[in-house]
């Protein structure tokens, strides 16, 4: 644990000491990609029915930042938060879009985000391991999920931001679901039976769209 990041309350502390401990899902194998897009791309229909009743203009540029995602994705770009920065510029509607510089809170204040000198350096090193070959892409993509929303890197809009990480993380490689609904859950930075179960649904999900028949252009 570094120096400096408070223990007490502290949700990033928590995450950071299970992070490497999680029993990840086996597999025989990384889970099948469809060979062509699906009809119905998941994200965009999760942002669509979850934020476009009450925020119109907060949906059209949460869905122009994860087409910039996907874009950067399909060109092999690596996941980095100056990348992230740019997407959540979008996202927010802002010129400028830093790492936060206070400790931050979620769920109501019952989680706390601690912040250390080193916390954006660990944090780059974290998104590093979304291309790590040490777990499989289901694994890789919950992790790097679950790094965004406990570190909280970002004063506002952290939970866009980790679905646009993991949409690029599984874009880059490849899969994209067709339905992510099932993926909106509370998520604690203790709960590392938590985490593994998130990614043993992402390997159904990704598993479930390359088994989908392919019905022409996406809508």
């Amino acid at each position: 644990m570094s120096p400096g990041i408070d223990r007490q309350n502290d949700a990033l502390a928590d995450w950071l000491r299970i992070r490497t401990r999680i029993s990840w899902p086996r597999w025989s194998g990384e889970p099948p990609v469809a060979a062509e897009p699906p009809s119905s791309d998941g994200f965009r229909n999760f942002f669509t029915t979850t934020r476009g009743g009450h925020d119109a203009e907060g949906t059209m540029r949460v869905l122009t930042a994860l087409d910039r995602a996907l874009s950067d994705a399909q060109q092999g770009a690596e996941l980095t938060f100056p990348l992230m920065a740019n997407w959540q510029r979008t996202v927010l509607h802002r010129k400028v879009v830093a790492f936060r510089t206070m400790p931050a809170f979620a769920k109501g204040g019952r989680e706390r985000y601690g912040l250390a000198p080193d916390t954006p350096a660990r944090f780059e090193h974290c998104l590093a391991g979304s291309t790590s070959r040490d777990v499989l892409l289901p694994s890789r993509a919950a992790r790097t999920y679950l790094d965004v929303l406990f570190f909280h890197p970002f004063e506002d809009g952290n939970a866009r931001a980790a679905m646009l990480a993991l949409a690029f993380v599984l874009a880059r490689e490849g899969a994209l679901l067709v339905d992510v609904h099932p993926l909106q859950a509370t998520r604690w930075a203790d709960d590392a039976d938590g985490a593994a179960d998130l990614a043993e649904l992402l390997g159904i999900l990704i598993t479930a769209a390359a088994r989908r028949p392919f019905h022409g252009s996406r809508s």
